[in-house]
């Protein structure tokens, strides 16, 4: 085994095609996705789908969005985690790729010791097509390369990954004096200097993370354009159709999974979704009206958000 890996190691990367189609980006003002509706009796919670990237030169004409808003009296933002910790480690664990340390793989190895020599030889051909003669990025953790090649790669191909939606809802929200509810999951860090130390000499389980990154981009690009119109023309029927290959959800359960907040936190992720749930039940009985953001593939899949609370017993209606 050794002596093969070391073999294909010194072998040229494979120069195997990579697959960019020609979609053009839609540009200027779209309407985006109709919104889901959930309801009991006369309470309705609005829901938006979010996806990313969307396309870099659109303008999104929230005109349905802002009338919800304005009728609401709570807006729920998108789920996620807190870290309870001092501002020094939290700029150090939640923002990892900014942290020079902790990002990088312990033991000084760099990527070509840490993955497979068919997925590493796969990383070379990406890298030299978004990324050049980076060499840094060779002493990075897996999770922590595929970010930043994702990242290089998203913005030569018409997209960005935020920056369209966002802006448009604070705007509204601080129009109509909407209350904000942030569903997030707060993990204590009582133990920071420890909590950092472990994590740089910890492991994390994000293989699965790098390979699915390399995969979306060496197949993905043109359907990830094609899904980004689709979103900014309000293409449901499209969105649905088109398969969903979103290497996000693994990076982050790669980030989720690791030891160092598990043993603190437990299944962060299981905890995500019951803070979600609560607070959408929670504001089902309390208003008239609520507006709320979840990412898109929650909206869609048959085990969802959405899904849970149509199981609850919620009427649930499709744009």
């Amino acid at each position: 085994m050794a002596i093969s890996r070391a073999f294909a190691q010194e072998q040229p990367p494979s120069e195997a095609p990579i697959r960019d189609l020609d979609t053009v980006v839609v540009s200027g003002v779209q309407p985006g996705p109709g919104m889901w509706k959930v309801s009991k009796g006369d309470h309705a919670l609005w829901v938006l789908g979010t996806i990313s990237p969307l396309p870099k030169r659109m303008e999104w004409e929230a005109r349905d969005v802002e009338a919800v808003i304005a009728q609401a009296q709570e807006y729920i933002e998108s789920p996620g985690v807190r870290i309870d910790a001092d501002v020094g480690f939290f700029q150090r664990l939640t923002l990892l790729p900014k942290a020079f340390a902790a990002r990088k793989n312990p033991d000084g190895q760099t990527l070509q010791q840490v993955v497979p020599a068919d997925m590493y030889a796969r990383w070379l051909v990406l890298k030299r097509k978004y990324m050049g003669n980076d060499a840094g990025v060779e002493q990075w953790r897996p999770m922590f390369a595929a970010m930043e090649l994702y990242q290089e790669a998203i913005e030569d191909t018409g997209l960005k990954q935020s920056g369209v939606v966002a802006p448009v809802i604070d705007r509204a929200v601080r129009r109509y004096k909407v209350s904000k509810t942030s569903p997030l999951v707060t993990i204590a860090i009582s133990d920071p200097k420890v909590a950092l130390t472990e994590f740089r000499e910890s492991r994390l389980d994000d293989l699965d993370c790098f390979g699915k990154t390399l995969q979306r981009l060496e197949s993905d690009l043109g359907t990830m354009r094609e899904r980004a119109n689709a979103w900014a023309i309000g293409d449901l029927e499209a969105l649905r159709a088109l398969p969903y290959s979103d290497q996000n959800e693994a990076c982050l359960r790669a980030a989720a999974q690791a030891g160092v907040l598990r043993k603190r936190a437990g299944d962060i992720e299981a905890q995500v979704e019951a803070r979600w749930l609560g607070t959408a039940e929670k504001a089902l009985a309390n208003n008239a009206v609520t507006f709320a953001v979840l990412p898109m593939r929650e909206l869609l899949k048959p085990d969802g958000y959405i899904a849970k609370l149509q199981a609850r017993g919620y009427t649930v209606e499709a744009p």
